[in-house]
């Protein structure tokens, strides 16, 4: 599962409701990956978890809405009648001085670089029926196939071919599908999400809307909680990163603290006025680190990034990305001695936290319902502190590193263990 699909977190950037779904084989992966092989034996190999599915990706289709004009509005609609609708009103108004207003794309091809290198030049919409077909030819040969799905567009997609070909699959539906859980063999959710079933969380959802956004019932044996959002961030991915970016990153001054700022959503949302509270708390540490290096994220507002770059951009011990290739943020991970992230950004969070370094977070006080949730469950586990522009930046402490994406992984073993397969 790609960054994009996840944190979404995923948390985190779901909110457009576009999805991903992945199919992973035991064999017949593009010659350049790892072979692996899905086939009932007695002992399960030791090592490899997440990464080994990671690894073994044969296809990877895109789940596409319509986009443009009038369909930004539409996003609330099941996926298959917002198509329609798009479709119904493009061949009313087509030829019409009106044209415009509700023009979108509908199929365009969603390059993904980690696909690219497997040698595939797009990712096509998905299939229902394409994906059945596939798995049963080549089931004998090739064993069970794992589907994983990622997004509220994809839960139709994935629910129809393990409903279809429920003996040929093993469906991973990743975020909460709100309801009917059965029609999938595991859902993997972050904790935060059951916060509604909670008397306070019940009290930030008007009744008539509970049933709708919120999961109806406690997790069953079928749901495997994670306290962030998933991510590629692991230890493997950060000695990487570190041996890529050594050049540039070792020979800065250390301490060495990374600043990740994002934007305002609907649940944790502020404006300039926090940004003036960072820098000023910038300004008081600033004597204890010995660099900074700032990124923004496509949510930041300009008002932000630019009260930020009028401040810092000419200061010599801050460095400000711009956004250019190569993204830094892999290397930022490997090298970064201390890390202060907005609250608002659920992925950004996760992937820090998953290194064991100090995590920092500003504007948690204008996060609300599972927002506030998930930062709670961080601070109990020790993993975040509140950021006051007090803090000795040079002071160091660690905490266990969050490790979602193994925990996932080795649950997916378990199951398919108890069905008699075994990933090897």
């Amino acid at each position: 599962v790609d960054s994009a699909a996840v944190a979404a977190g995923a948390a985190g950037r779901g909110g457009s409701g576009a999805g991903d779904l992945r199919g992973w084989r035991g064999r017949g992966a593009p010659r350049r990956c790892h072979r692996e092989r899905l086939r009932r034996r007695r002992e399960p190999p030791p090592e490899h978890v997440w990464s080994t599915l990671l690894n073994i990706m044969e296809a990877a289709e895109r789940i596409i809405r319509p986009t443009g004009g009038i369909n930004k509005w539409l996003h609330f609609l099941p996926i298959s009648l917002h198509k329609m609708v798009d479709q119904v009103l493009r061949h009313i108004l087509s030829n019409t001085t009106f044209t415009t207003l509700f023009q979108g794309k509908l199929s365009a091809p969603y390059p993904v670089s980690n696909v690219q290198s497997l040698g595939l030049s797009s990712v096509l919409e998905a299939d229902s029926r394409r994906i059945v077909t596939m798995v049963r030819d080549t089931f004998e040969k090739e064993g069970l196939a794992i589907v994983i799905a990622c997004g509220r567009d994809t839960i139709p997609y994935a629910s129809s071919v393990r409903c279809l070909a429920p003996d040929n699959v093993f469906v991973i539906q990743i975020q909460h599908p709100r309801y009917r859980l059965d029609r999938f063999d595991l859902v993997v959710t972050p904790r935060h999400d059951y916060y509604a079933l909670t008397a306070k969380g019940q009290q930030g959802v008007p009744w008539l809307f509970r049933r709708w956004i919120t999961p109806r019932e406690p997790p069953g044996p079928n749901v495997v909680l994670t306290s962030g959002a998933l991510h590629q961030a692991d230890s493997a991915a950060l000695r990487v990163a570190a041996t890529n970016w050594h050049d540039e990153l070792a020979p800065l001054p250390k301490p060495l603290v990374v600043v990740n700022i994002g934007g305002p959503t609907r649940n944790c949302n502020y404006g300039v006025d926090l940004a003036k509270q960072l820098v000023s708390s910038l300004h008081n540490v600033s004597e204890t680190c010995g660099s900074v290096r700032i990124s923004f994220s496509r949510r930041t507002p300009q008002k932000v990034s630019d009260l930020i770059l009028r401040e810092f951009s000419t200061h010599p011990k801050f460095y400000i990305w711009g956004g250019e290739e190569p993204n830094p943020h892999l290397g930022h991970l490997a090298w970064a001695d201390a890390f202060i992230i907005t609250a608002d950004s659920i992925s950004m969070l996760s992937e820090a936290c998953s290194t064991g370094k100090p995590v920092y977070v500003v504007g948690t006080e204008h996060c609300r319902w599972k927002f506030s949730d998930f930062h709670n469950t961080l601070q109990k586990r020790g993993a975040v502190r509140p950021f006051t522009g007090s803090e000795d930046m040079s002071d160091s402490w660690s905490y266990p590193p969050l490790n979602d994406a193994i925990d996932v992984a080795a649950r997916v073993r378990e199951v398919l263990a108890q069905r008699g397969w075994t990933v090897g």
